[in-house]
């Protein structure tokens, strides 16, 4: 089944010609089905990078997806054009009382920041709230994992005293869980970060349950909530040449950036860099959107299946 996405975005054709099913706008009027509605609120720098790497992820499932792309307006972006944002884009005070299938919140590069430094910290706790009552399952990536986890369990992040870059080993835990149903007993998957949650601290709090953890890097995936909260601390999405771009534009910066671990062939950035870790990537997003989401989900969005609605208190005075 398609992917529907908004007529005009970028990636689309980049899509097609990998042979993913992509409908617009137009062709999805015609369509006598409910698809199931994807938020994803895109943090990263690079943002149409970004939404072609997780809409390849959400292509692997017979479901129809209709993907919705979410910014914050408390944060001026230097990297994606105005009129791409706004021709593609809503913000939270325009969907805020809507209800969706599922919801994806990106990592982002403000991990060397505290959380209450970061410009939209405000909006985006507003987010983490509203998600109770008008979200199914949620995904959280890498620094959105972890702002995740600060806001709804006070669990703190640890610098890690250097950039964890590169692919990792990770073996899976609590198989019969279905979030890792197919997956292999270990893993790669591409981490990159400054920071960590501790495993420690992640064990012990009761709300979380660990999926799959790293000797190098640390926990990789856990869950809450039977799975209505997901958090992944790499980067299943990324792409096989993101990695070598991330490390190119920091050697360009003057950054002590090391070559990324277990990725070039020979630790040779001339070399290509294999794809390792593709088939679980899109098992890991197959078994969340029928698992977690499409099984969980409300026929009917207009109502919400997880309580009361949240006060009406956002406003545009209540950020920066």
């Amino acid at each position: 089944m398609p992917i529907k996405v908004a007529n005009g975005l970028p990636a689309r054709e980049i899509l097609e010609k990998e042979n993913i099913f992509v409908m617009d706008e137009d062709r999805a009027m015609h369509q006598d089905i409910r698809p199931i509605q994807i938020l994803i609120l895109n943090l990263m720098p690079l943002k149409e990078d970004t939404e072609l790497q997780i809409l390849r992820e959400l292509s692997n499932t017979p479901l129809q997806i209709d993907c919705t792309f979410m910014r914050m307006r408390s944060h001026q972006s230097k990297n994606t054009s105005k009129s791409h944002l706004d021709t593609f884009y809503t913000t939270f005070d325009q969907i805020r009382k809507k209800h969706y299938d599922g919801m994806i919140v990106t990592g982002a590069p403000v991990e060397l920041l505290e959380f209450e430094q970061v410009d939209y910290w405000e909006e985006i706790e507003q987010v983490f709230s509203w998600i109770n009552t008008h979200v199914t399952s949620t995904i959280f990536l890498c620094w959105g994992a972890q702002a995740a986890m600060y806001y709804y369990y006070g669990l703190k992040k640890k610098y890690l005293g250097k950039k964890l870059f590169g692919i990792y080993e990770h073996k899976v835990f609590n198989r019969k869980v279905p979030l890792v149903r197919g997956f292999d007993d270990e893993f790669v998957m591409p981490h990159s970060r400054y920071t960590e949650v501790p495993a420690r601290a992640i064990s012990a709090c009761p709300e979380l349950t660990i999926l799959a953890q790293s000797k190098e890097a640390g926990v990789f995936l856990c869950m809450a909530e039977n799975g209505r909260k997901i958090y992944v601390m790499g980067h299943p999405e990324y792409d096989r040449m993101q990695l070598r771009r991330e490390y190119e534009r920091d050697k360009k910066k003057g950054l002590d950036i090391q070559i990324p671990a277990n990725y070039f062939p020979d630790d040779d950035p001339g070399n290509k860099p294999l794809l390792l870790w593709r088939a679980h990537a899109n098992n890991l997003y197959t078994n969340w959107l029928n698992y977690y989401v499409y099984q969980s989900t409300p026929y009917d969005l207009d109502g919400t299946p997880w309580g009361e609605e949240i006060p009406d208190t956002y406003s545009e005075k209540s950020i920066i």
